[in-house]
């Protein structure tokens, strides 16, 4: 019994100390920005990969004003290898209804008279109570209805721009993309992450995409600090919510 009680208090320390854990980053401060030179960005900006022209190209390729380079005059400036950056923009203006209305209703009923039938029912009637009778052997009768309404109804806007970084090129040439944003007021700070696959040809001139052509698009807008903290229930009530069955 006394390690059971034990095993028990230690479980509630851990879930208090591993509450607490989530808001020590901003406890009496600012909340931290993440590190970026931990990211996946800065590893992608850090190995390139291989060149994919030879030394001698790359030196013509420079003196000419009409190179296809990126460092050209004419030279077309999208992302196209790992480590490049574009910008994405997301722009949502969404609404969405959807309303259903079901009724069903059944009704049956059945009888079975045996007014002479050999006489049997009247010799039945003698031997049954008072009020009893065999006449009317089977009745039987039933009804059942359902109705059911429901509605759906929902809008979403949602108007942003955030540089991502190219962090692998895959080997159909689909680029694999990743970006992050942080702005810190006060005490509360505003996170942005996006992440997902686009196709070079989806990029605009003005090293543009729209979030509608990026391939399992991953957005999040969110944020974390005191304020957030006090729009969420505690931890305590969460796990009674979780494992309360009424």
């Amino acid at each position: 019994m006394k390690h059971t009680a034990f095993t028990s208090k230690a479980a509630l320390a851990g879930l208090i100390i591993l509450g607490a854990c989530g808001r020590a980053d901003h406890l009496g401060k600012p909340p931290s920005f993440s590190p970026a030179n931990e990211s996946s960005e800065h590893v992608a900006m850090l190995w390139q990969g291989l060149p994919q022209d030879s030394q001698p190209r790359r030196a013509v390729d420079s003196a000419s004003l009409w190179s296809g380079s990126q460092q050209s005059l004419l030279g077309d400036r999208r992302a196209i290898k790992k480590g490049d950056i574009m910008t994405v923009v997301i722009e949502i203006d969404e609404t969405a209804e959807i309303k259903n209305d079901t009724a069903r209703s059944r009704s049956g009923s059945e009888s079975m008279a045996l007014p002479q039938l050999l006489g049997l029912p009247q010799r039945l009637d003698r031997h049954l109570p008072d009020g009893a009778s065999a006449s009317n052997a089977v009745e039987l009768g039933s009804s059942s209805s359902a109705a059911g309404k429901g509605s759906v109804k929902r809008s979403e806007k949602l108007e942003l721009r955030v540089a991502a970084t190219v962090v692998d090129v895959l080997p159909n040439g689909v680029l694999a993309i990743s970006g992050s944003q942080e702005l810190r007021v006060n005490f509360e700070m505003r996170e942005l992450l996006v992440s997902g696959y686009v196709r070079p040809q989806d990029i605009s001139r003005q090293n543009e995409i729209t979030y509608d052509k990026i391939a399992s698009a991953r957005v999040s807008y969110g944020g974390r600090g005191q304020i957030t903290d006090m729009q969420q229930p505690r931890y305590g009530q969460q796990v009674l919510d979780a494992i309360l069955p009424f």
